[in-house]
């Protein structure tokens, strides 16, 4: 043994080598992870989110994989004639509904991950 003695013993972790593979429990656990965020993505798309603008003037629904699946304006709103406030409309409406499906779609894999701080992850 070293003089610096046995690095488990100090409280610090041994390095693989470049190259070297997970132990075969760290590699199911990973697949395991991987599998349950492929179905967590996939039933994002059959769940959706809405918001509204000028008091309902204007709704949005997006699903929980971001993608705007409608859109519906008042008639009210089209009888105006003020093209620039219902373009502002669908904008703020669009951007509300595609903020609330990133949330649900963070919230939904943040149960999967439990919190493990992987990076680039959904934000």
């Amino acid at each position: 043994m070293s003089k610096r003695g046995d690095p488990r013993k100090a409280g610090m972790q041994m390095q693989r080598p470049a190259g070297a593979r997970p132990p075969v429990n760290q590699q199911n656990a990973l697949a395991m992870l991987q599998q349950k965020m492929a179905e967590t993505q996939d039933s994002l798309a059959n769940e959706t989110v809405q918001a509204s603008a000028g008091g309902g003037a204007v709704t949005v629904i997006c699903s929980g994989q971001q993608k705007i699946l409608s859109v519906k304006i008042s008639p009210d709103v089209m009888s105006a004639g003020d093209v620039e406030m219902l373009q502002d409309l669908i904008i703020a409406a669009a951007n509300e509904a595609l903020e609330n499906s990133q949330k649900l779609a963070s919230q939904k894999m943040g149960e999967i991950t439990g919190g493990l701080g992987l990076p680039g992850l959904l934000g």
